[in-house]
This record gives C-alpha cells, sequence and structure tokens, in this order.
C-alpha cells in the first residue's frame, strides 16, 4: 500500500512537472554557493529555450547524433567550477542540447538528499536501513 502510493505520488509530479526526475540530489560542491551538496532540487521542465544564468540539470548521452543542426547549443558550469563541464559530457561532444536538459531548478530543501549519498558511497548504510525496515515490517501488528 505505501510503495505503491509513493508510485502514485512519484507519476504524478512527473506528469505536474514535465520532467521524469521531479527531484534530484545535489552529489558534488560544484553548484555552491547557490546549492550545497546533499540538498534536493526540485524540477520543472517548460517548452521554454533555455536562457543564460538558469540552472539546469541535464542527462549526458554516452553516444548520440545531431539530429536538428538549427537546435540552441548549450554550455554548462558549476558556480564552484574553474572550468565549464565539458569534462562530464560524451567524448568529443562540446555542447548540450535542449533534449539534455532533465528540468529547471524551482526550488530546493536543504541537508535532505544526505541520506542518498550516504547509502550510495556507504553502502553499509543502506544495508542497516533494509534491516531495520525489515525487522519493523516483521515486528508490527495489523
Amino acid at each position: 500500500m505505501i510503495v505503491a502510493s509513493a508510485l502514485i505520488i512519484w507519476k504524478g509530479l512527473v506528469v505536474v512537472t514535465g520532467t521524469e526526475s521531479p527531484l534530484v540530489v545535489v552529489l558534488s560542491e560544484s553548484m555552491e554557493p547557490g546549492f550545497k551538496r546533499g540538498d534536493i532540487l526540485f524540477l520543472h521542465m517548460k517548452k521554454d529555450p533555455i536562457r543564460t544564468g538558469e540552472i539546469v540539470v541535464f542527462n549526458v548521452d554516452v553516444h548520440e547524433r545531431r539530429s536538428d543542426a538549427a537546435e540552441v547549443d548549450i554550455l554548462t558550469k558549476g558556480d564552484n567550477n574553474d572550468y565549464d563541464d565539458r569534462g562530464l559530457y560524451a567524448h568529443g561532444q562540446f555542447w548540450l542540447e535542449q533534449h539534455h536538459v532533465v528540468g529547471r531548478a524551482i526550488g530546493y530543501l536543504p541537508y535532505v538528499g544526505w541520506l542518498t549519498i550516504l547509502m550510495t558511497e556507504k553502502p553499509v548504510f543502506k544495508y542497516l536501513l533494509i534491516g531495520v525496515l525489515g525487522l519493523l515490517v516483521m515486528t508490527s501488528k495489523d
């Protein structure tokens, strides 16, 4: 029941925000001072062209072919980085295109994403959480 409710809420957010990832965790310090590592960003995807200065989250394809030569090219750079993000792009790719953008940041929750980072970087926390939740399920009474 809880899992089904969470899935329905997630799918509702996907529809309302227009992005496949309405919530993302900031994984590095590249967005500081605006957003810190561990913050959760709320994303929304509009059809409008990306404007200079907008905060965007993007996906990079491992391999792709350019389909529309008239599309606007985008170059990203984290506020806390000395150089642009081309090192994150696919080999030989120098620009992002609109279809790479997952969403635009419209809000955030500070520090809430640290649980995700801890479970990724230190798997023992993930197994402890699964164990505790499993124990709660087995010992709870309906």
